[in-house]
């Protein structure tokens, strides 16, 4: 099995046409992932080759999901639009929207993520890198030959860069699924969303979290795993250099005064069991020891 995304899921992507989006429909399919439609009203009624397969655009997602049946969204929109793209997904009732644009204004990320809430979407991100289920489907920006084959292990990420290593250095054993919530102060889908949906994964033994300095949400982990739990949780937390009142990377990821810090989180996800390791590698190894 795997969570939220699957070899049965219709994807289709908003802004396929653009440069972006189309570099990554091509790794998408690439990688197995059933991409049946693209988005762009200027562009409606055509279909685009891609790499030898072609690919319908539709001038709205109502019009991709009523033709194809999709149940996925990609979105590779520009920040001015991202709002207006996620909602016209969620008009369209589609059940997972993954929002891979970075630069989105909190206010808008705000303003989506409770609209889909209310009418029932997931929302991935936004300024994620997505997710992926080894070898049966990739929605987003994930390099897919990372850890091709799948396996056992559930990783939750707010770093993509973290994600992309974690997945090879433990690419041997290989993953459930992997899942980049991204690291804005305001996403759709997070820590918790996915440990719950690993936790009630049958085909999850073991998960990892991969948190970083700012706000509460890996002591909100914590609290979660504390109670929730069952299966080994192994965490990293990156930031422990960070200094106070400086964002670093992510729009996220500041740390004021003693909260947010990596030693605080490192201190609550410990409380509740979990093992953190010091490095990214460090944390692999954690892994394997609870593996073996």
């Amino acid at each position: 099995m795997a969570i939220f995304l699957s070899k049965a899921s219709k994807v289709i992507v908003q802004g396929m046409t653009g440069a972006e989006g189309m570099k990554h429909t091509r790794r998408m399919l690439a990688a197995g992932t059933d991409i049946v439609a693209g988005v762009n009203p200027r562009k409606a009624g055509r279909d685009v080759d891609v790499d030898g397969r072609p690919v319908p655009v539709f001038g709205s997602v109502a019009e991709a999901r009523e033709a194809t049946g999709a149940d996925v969204s990609v979105l590779f929109v520009p920040p001015a639009f991202s709002r207006a793209a996620v909602q016209e997904a969620v008009d369209a009732g589609m059940p997972l929207a993954v929002v891979i644009t970075e630069g989105i204004p909190v206010h808008d990320a705000v303003a989506f993520r409770a609209y889909a809430q209310e009418r029932g979407t997931r929302i991935i991100g936004p300024n994620c890198p997505g997710l992926i289920s080894p070898g049966q489907s990739n929605a987003g920006i994930i390099p897919a030959d990372i850890a091709p084959e799948p396996g056992r292990i559930g990783l939750v990420s707010k770093s993509g860069t973290l994600t992309y290593q974690l997945m090879y250095e433990l690419r041997e054993i290989g993953f459930s699924s992997c899942v980049g919530i991204g690291g804005d102060p305001v996403i759709g889908t997070t820590h918790i969303d996915c440990l719950e949906a690993f936790e009630a994964d049958p085909e999850t033994d073991l998960i990892v979290m991969i948190g970083e300095i700012g706000g509460d949400a890996e002591e909100r982990a914590a609290a979660f795993i504390k109670e929730n739990v069952t299966k080994p949780v192994i965490g990293y937390v990156a930031g422990f250099t960070a200094p106070e009142g400086k964002t670093m990377g992510h729009a996220g990821a500041i740390v004021s005064g003693s909260s947010g810090t990596a030693r605080a989180k490192k201190e609550a996800l410990e409380a509740a069991g979990v093992r953190v390791g010091e490095t990214p590698t460090g944390t692999a190894r954690l892994v394997l020891d609870r593996l073996s």
